[in-house]
């Protein structure tokens, strides 16, 4: 059999910028070996493959892979998945309309609207993130990263760690300069990844442009060396922010750039419930606009 597939960039508004994305449609007769071998020819940070709903009231399954492993959950795929059947079924024209994935963290409603031919999307995260206890000295962090105790952290952010089904090292770091210059630095990167238990880290700085952060994410070790737009990572840092005292009840909106040292600008909308102290729910959104289109033949049994 042929697979279709397209690709899209997503939290983006225009072509080959923001975080590209691979999604193979009609995927239910294929193995998790064989998707896991896809998303390796494909060798874009994450592949997302369409699967028929387990429930009938919902869009689709999916299964989310990047080069090198499976992820119960990522931002980008989610919302690059949601636009292309969105659009699929809504044809030309104005449109909103809600699609339902079923993801293996959760089940994900994704809003989706088009507005004067942009298609943008937010989606609710499966699960409420969570700081996690890990002791992340600015030492381990500037270390790993290539930098000097003096360049991590700014204001009130420490390190830290968050989970919202993938887990994130967050390392702050005091400016845009300290920001392009941070490089995982191997076995220092392995040791601090093994203390968080984790193989992504997130490294940000206040933002410029509009933006409230910039950010990039490294993990080599699941095959992305860096992402241009971490959309799980943004579902997690609320709750790093709320572990350095830095949100309060109430709604609160920020947008995270990131990509930009890639020269793949991408923007992410980051919402953020909070009630009693306690963060309720987390939103993440964006645009996505489609690149190409194809069909692939899957790889031998």
């Amino acid at each position: 059999m042929t697979l279709a597939f397209c690709t899209c960039d997503v939290f983006t508004t225009e072509r080959y910028s923001g975080n590209p994305l691979a999604v193979v449609s009609g995927a239910d007769g294929l193995s998790g070996s064989a998707m896991q071998r896809i998303a390796g020819e494909f060798n874009l940070s994450e592949t997302i493959f369409i699967l028929t709903a387990q429930d009938a009231a919902h869009t689709a399954r999916v299964r989310i892979f990047t080069p090198g492993r499976e992820l119960p959950f990522a931002g980008h795929p989610t919302v690059g998945c949601a636009v292309m059947l969105a659009e699929n079924a809504a044809g030309e024209g104005d449109f909103e309309t809600i699609v339902t994935l079923e993801e293996q963290a959760g089940l994900v409603p994704v809003t989706v609207w088009r507005r004067g031919g942009r298609v943008t999307a937010t989606l609710t995260a499966p699960l409420t993130p969570f700081a996690v206890d890990a002791s992340i000295t600015a030492m381990d962090a500037a270390v790993a990263l290539g930098l000097s105790p003096a360049d991590i952290g700014f204001g009130p952010h420490r390190c830290g760690v968050a989970e919202a089904g993938p887990r994130f090292i967050f390392v702050p770091v005091s400016n845009l300069d300290a920001l392009s210059r941070a490089t995982p630095n191997g076995a220092a990167f392995e040791a601090l990844m093994a203390q968080g238990k984790t193989h992504e880290v997130f490294v940000y700085t206040a933002g410029t442009e509009g933006a409230d952060y910039r950010g990039r994410m490294f993990a080599p070790d699941i095959g992305i060396p860096e992402d241009p737009a971490t959309g799980a990572a943004s579902a997690c840092f609320p709750a790093h922010l709320d572990a350095c005292g830095l949100l309060t009840d109430g709604t609160t909106d920020l947008v995270m750039h990131q990509g930009y040292e890639m020269g793949r600008p991408s923007r992410i909308a980051i919402g953020i419930d909070r009630a009693q102290g306690t963060i309720a729910a987390v939103r993440v959104g964006g645009s996505a606009i489609r690149v190409s289109s194809g069909t692939l033949e899957p790889p031998a049994p």
